[in-house]
């Protein structure tokens, strides 16, 4: 899966002198906690996150009245508070490149591009998105966690052994196990006993996490 299937866009953007209070009113008034800041030709030259704006302040406020602090505030712009040095990602980056960048340098939303002009943005909110989809989150069915071993076969033992019970996979995730030699395996079923699933599979794991019966949401 690549990032342009599940970015957010059209992107809302900014321009550097807009005012900080315009640019918070937008944000909220979109919905959202980061844009690109783009200039009049539509090339990215920042981002503003809404914690940028939030602690935007005059640089000499302690001996200023109320009146004067909120006419400073009200000439501060977007290019003063935005973080220049942007990281940047394309359409056709791997989602788990975008995710990995993203929690490598600890930020919350990358700009896409395509050629020198911004046509998305990848956030945390989308990830979460992609995280439920991957674990079948908002579907009905059992849900089976499991310790396999991390060697050839053990996955289509399991596969196969839920179609024997006729029941259907409708999501699947596997993840780091408790050493080198082990994966932890999630699978989310529909059309099974969670009992039945359970007494099938936990021959051929070396240990059964957790089964439980899951709504949809």
């Amino acid at each position: 899966m690549l990032v342009g299937e599940r970015m957010t866009h059209p992107v809302i953007t900014v321009e550097p002198d807009t005012p900080v209070q315009e640019a918070l009113n937008m944000m909220r008034r979109e919905n959202v906690r980061r844009m690109p800041v783009t200039d009049s030709a539509g090339h990215l030259v920042g981002i503003v996150a809404e914690r940028d704006l939030l602690h935007a302040s005059p640089s000499d406020a302690t001996s200023l009245s109320v009146w004067e602090l909120n006419y400073l505030l009200s000439k501060i712009v977007v290019k003063e508070v935005m973080t220049k040095d942007v990281v940047t990602i394309t359409e056709d980056t791997l989602l788990e490149t975008a995710a990995r960048i993203m929690a490598d340098r600890k930020i919350g939303g990358i700009p896409v591009m395509r050629d020198s002009k911004v046509v998305g943005i990848m956030t945390e909110t989308d990830l979460f998105k992609i995280f439920l989809e991957i674990l079948g989150a908002r579907k009905a069915g059992v849900r089976l966690t499991v310790m396999v071993p991390n060697k050839p076969g053990e996955l289509a033992q399991i596969t196969k052994a839920i179609f024997d019970l006729g029941g259907n996979i409708i999501a699947m995730g596997t993840f780091l196990g408790e050493d080198t030699e082990s994966t932890e395996l999630t699978i989310k079923v529909e059309d099974v006993d969670a009992e039945a699933l359970r007494g099938a599979i936990e021959p051929m794991v070396s240990r059964v996490i957790d089964v439980r019966d899951t709504l949809s949401a």
